[in-house]
């Protein structure tokens, strides 16, 4: 799909997002801000039942009966995205037993990030995301309002042609030290690349994080197109595919879904909500179902 109709796509997100925002800020993703802003807001008697941690020592030195302290919970969060912009996301959009897409997983990945963000938006909380391919390549910090939201859109559209290899897990190191507070972390990536899994385990110990796996039709249902060359976008390494032979096809098609199974086995590990989003799914609908069914946790919807 080219710039100019991503664009058009892009430009309809904010009119869905009030449909997103609710889900995105209720159920079991609210734990990602509920309570972790906490300030003590006035002082009352002491009742049976009430947690001695709570009593005022001061206040109740004062008056010389026990007070306990009440306490007004701050009710914002950030979501921080984390996007993938290497090469390897530039691919997809072919044929499949789900039918062509006209979306690369780039496209879809930038998609799905905008509807995040303006759902974000919607809700009055704030939005920040890191990109990041062989290193990170651009942060931004987290922020209310549409003008960062562009500002960011723009550039993740600047960055589909420019990215090269992929380190997840370098961005998510980058990532635990910018994060001051808990946060709800978005992850947005192919996940083909290595040494990421650790990372993800520490940063889910503090944060709450979300894990959209891009997918392509060509993964699991690879067609008989003869003899083919392939390259890998990050390396320039070449293959010639020989698609026509059935036992190529199931080993290809195997391969991929051992690493799906391992994807989604490091997710749980970690304890990381995870969806997966292909290239010929509607993404904001896609995004729409998995943050409604968010009440049960650490679940995988497939699309």
């Amino acid at each position: 799909m080219d710039r100019h109709e991503l664009l058009q796509k892009i430009t309809t997100l904010p009119f869905i997002a009030p449909s997103l925002a609710e889900d995105l800020l209720s159920g079991d993703f609210r734990s990602a801000f509920k309570g972790q802003g906490i300030e003590a807001d006035e002082v009352r008697h002491y009742e049976r039942g009430d947690d001695i941690r709570s009593i005022d020592w001061n206040v109740s030195a004062r008056f010389g009966t026990p007070y306990v302290k009440m306490y007004r919970e701050e009710r914002e969060m950030t979501v921080f995205l984390v996007l993938d912009c290497s090469a390897s996301m530039r691919s997809g959009g072919g044929p499949g037993k789900d039918g062509p897409s006209s979306l690369s997983r780039s496209d879809q990945a930038v998609l799905a990030a905008a509807l995040i963000a303006f759902s974000t938006e919607r809700a009055g909380q704030r939005i920040g995301a890191v990109f990041f391919d062989h290193a990170i390549t651009k942060v931004f910090p987290p922020r209310k309002g549409r003008s960062p939201i562009m500002a960011m859109i723009s550039d993740a559209l600047a960055m589909q042609a420019e990215g090269s290899g992929s380190d997840l897990g370098a961005a998510l190191v980058g990532l635990r030290r910018l994060l001051k507070r808990r946060s709800l972390v978005v992850i947005i990536s192919d996940f083909l690349c290595m040494n990421w899994e650790q990372e993800l385990g520490t940063l889910c110990r503090k944060h709450d994080v979300i894990a959209i796996r891009i997918t392509d039709p060509l993964d699991e249902d690879m067609p008989d197109l003869g003899l083919i060359t392939m390259e890998d976008p990050e390396t320039g390494l070449t293959y010639h595919a020989p698609t026509r032979f059935a036992s190529f096809r199931s080993t290809w098609s195997t391969w991929h879904k051992d690493r799906l199974t391992s994807w989604r086995g490091i997710c749980r590990h970690a304890g990381a909500s995870f969806m997966e989003l292909s290239t010929t799914s509607d993404a904001p609908a896609a995004l729409i179902r998995f943050f409604g069914n968010r009440r049960v946790p650490k679940r995988t919807v497939h699309l």
